[in-house]
């Protein structure tokens, strides 16, 4: 059986058409009968003249159909190599959409599942957009290295993913290499062969046989010349043409028999309709691509396998072929326009993304906070980019160098932005050390007084510098708190031996409270006096409570108050001794000035607060005319004025005794 195969109708049924050597035969077989006499002999000028004719035909609808042309250049790099036919039923997948993983698994499974030389295209696609997507990925790493202060000849970097389409594409290679060298001196042997069989056409002229017999030997050539393998593609045209021609002289040998020849004529007639059929068939498949892959096949079948036909036919069926080879081809045109249309559409995406990161990269951002969203919305472009679809292939190289520039213009924006940032990052890193180095000079300060308002102070401004280099920012952060911990801490250590004098204190004035609260008066208003103040003086010796048992000295003034009304003591001495013992109390707290200065400032503000209410009372009676003074309201004006002067010097009193203290 020659190499016409089984081709599929467009129902999907098998349709056969081949040539086969019985058929052959048959056509020498029919004229074995005849004796010479019955050779019906043709000039050399009316052979020449049908097969030219023929030729001429095909070559004049040829000339000018890129549609003929491109299947010609197919089948022609086919020729080389059968295997390559196997690239039209491999899926050609948007590998633009895949991610650095996926090309690499995609690429594994193609080396592994496929034969070699039917996926180089594919593999070249492949290893382009995995180049594209790892070089723009390079160029932010390396932008990233530079601007956290590296030499860009030290720069180096690798991913898992990397060494994984590199191991892939070497074995890619490496099979592809192979299986040249293995087909290499097949090719070579099967030119010789093809050769051969020219040479043997050569000498069919200059035989003196039957001319049954040399016809025959004639069809036995051409079916050797079917089955011959592959040959070298840049051998393929001159030994087609050259076989062609010989094979054209033989038509013209002058002894051809018209019987035989039209016999030949009348069988390839017959398969070349079986052809067009099919391509009819074809031209109405919907699964347009398929179509124009058989019709490839379809016309090798017409060019190689099968000679020509009679005059009368030529013109017509090859118009037929041609027109459904139109249709077909028509149909990948329309395919492909609106696969264009897509690739249009993409590209309008595509460009209005380049946008979108081109605004984003001009917007200025003075924050972290803020370049860090606007590098979330630029990873969330660049994926969009990468799954957009393909663009037109003329618009290719530009879109994407226009896509890189957006992207490398806002890498250097970002890391111009951090650069700056670092070095205000280490200028703050310098203040915080300084800070440390207070901290650390002053944690084993025994000047409470003075050194814990400074170590609160650095406290508060180590709030305010700003972030430092993350790799000193955990070090530096560990040698400040340190320090701070461990000066509060003997603050702390301090104060819980001093909770204890002050516990001890309150158990103390608690006894001493109950002490007053039973004491039982003499009567004797002197000796009574002597004994209270003695009290109070036992009670201001006992020192500070905790601040949460402050409420003792209310309890205590409450005590001291009862004592006094049944001493029936003026008010105003009773109440300077209470603020006697109150501020020899303040004056014996740690931060006693502060305490002393407190209250001098709130007697000042009563003072100024009597005063004013006084000032009030005496206006108030300036509104009163020819009103008596035993005048109800005018009596209760004057008790007023007369109660808060009284007030008033008491407060005076209390000045005086507080300013003594200092």
């Amino acid at each position: 059986m020659s190499e016409l195969d089984n081709l599929q109708n467009a129902d999907g049924e098998e349709k056969k058409i081949e040539i086969s050597e019985t058929e052959t035969t048959q056509h020498t077989k029919d004229l074995e009968h005849q004796d010479d006499s019955g050779i019906t002999e043709t000039t050399e000028e009316t052979v020449t003249e049908e097969i030219s004719e023929e030729n001429e035909v095909e070559k004049k609808s040829t000339d000018d159909d890129d549609a003929i042309n491109e299947i010609d250049e197919s089948n022609a790099e086919d020729a080389e190599d059968e295997g390559n036919k196997d690239r039209h039923k491999i899926e050609t997948k948007e590998y633009e959409k895949m991610s650095l993983e996926a090309l690499a698994i995609e690429l594994e499974k193609l080396v592994q599942k496929e034969k070699v030389q039917a996926i180089r295209s594919h593999v070249d696609a492949i290893k382009n957009e995995f180049n594209s997507k790892f070089n723009a990925l390079l160029d932010e790493k390396k932008a990233d290295f530079i601007a956290d202060g590296g030499n860009e000849i030290d720069f180096y970097y690798a991913t898992p993913v990397q060494k994984r389409f590199k191991n892939a594409y070497r074995d890619f290679r490496s099979k592809l290499n192979n299986h040249y060298k293995n087909i290499e001196q097949n090719l070579k042997q099967n030119l010789q062969q093809k050769l051969e069989i020219i040479e043997e056409l050569k000498g069919l002229i200059n035989v003196e046989e039957n001319i049954n017999t040399t016809y025959k030997h004639f069809k036995e050539l051409q079916e050797r010349w079917r089955n011959t393998g592959p040959i070298p593609r840049d051998k393929y045209n001159n030994a087609w043409n050259s076989y062609h021609h010989h094979v054209e002289i033989f038509y013209d040998f002058l002894h051809l028999n018209r019987d035989l020849r039209d016999l030949d004529f009348k069988h390839n007639l017959e398969k070349k309709l079986l052809i067009i059929e099919r391509a009819e068939e074809l031209a109405k498949d919907d699964d347009t691509m398929r179509a124009f892959r058989e019709l490839q096949e379809l016309h090798k079948l017409w060019k190689e396998e099968l000679g020509p036909v009679g005059k009368e036919h030529r013109e017509e069926i090859w118009e037929r072929f041609k027109a459904a080879t139109k249709i077909i081809n028509d149909k990948k045109q329309l395919y492909y326009k609106e696969i264009d249309k897509v690739y249009e559409k993409n590209l309008e995406k595509k460009q209005e993304i380049i946008a979108a990161i081109e605004t984003i990269a001009a917007e200025p951002s003075n924050s972290h906070a803020a370049w860090q969203k606007k590098i979330k919305e630029i990873e969330a472009l660049r994926n969009d980019f990468f799954n957009a679809g393909k663009v037109p292939i003329k618009m290719n190289e530009a879109t994407w160098a226009k896509f890189k520039e957006a992207v490398r213009n806002f890498n250097r924006r970002k890391n111009a932005f951090y650069k700056d940032l670092k070095k205000e990052q280490y200028q703050n890193l310098q203040k915080k050390r300084e800070l440390v180095q207070i901290a650390e000079d002053n944690k084993d300060s025994e000047d409470f007084e003075v050194t814990t308002p400074l170590m609160k102070k650095i406290q508060s401004d180590w709030k305010k510098i700003g972030h430092v280099p993350r790799r000193d920012s955990d070090k530096i952060w560990k040698q400040f708190k340190a320090a701070c911990n461990y000066y509060f801490d003997r603050i702390n250590a301090k104060r819980n031996e001093a909770n204890k004098e002050f516990i001890e204190a309150f158990n103390k004035k608690q006894e001493l409270l109950e002490t007053l609260k039973n004491l039982k008066l003499s009567k004797d208003k002197d000796k009574d006096l002597a004994l209270i103040k003695e009290h109070a003086n036992t009670w201001k010796n006992l020192g500070r409570v905790p601040n949460d048992k402050r409420y003792i000295e209310g309890k205590f003034n409450k005590v001291v108050d009862e004592l006094f009304s049944k001493l029936k003591i003026d008010k105003r001495e009773a109440e300077m001794i209470k603020f006697e013992t109150k501020i020899e109390t303040l004056n014996a707290n740690e931060d006693n000035n502060r305490s002393l200065d407190n209250e001098r400032f709130f007697i000042r503000k009563k003072i100024d607060e009597v005063k004013g209410q006084i000032n009030q009372l005496e206006n108030n009676l300036q509104f009163f005319t020819n009103v008596d003074d035993d005048n109800p309201l005018m009596k209760e004006v004057n008790a007023n004025i007369d109660k808060h002067k009284e007030e008033l010097k008491l407060w005076k009193s209390k000045l005086s005794k507080i300013k003594e203290m200092y």
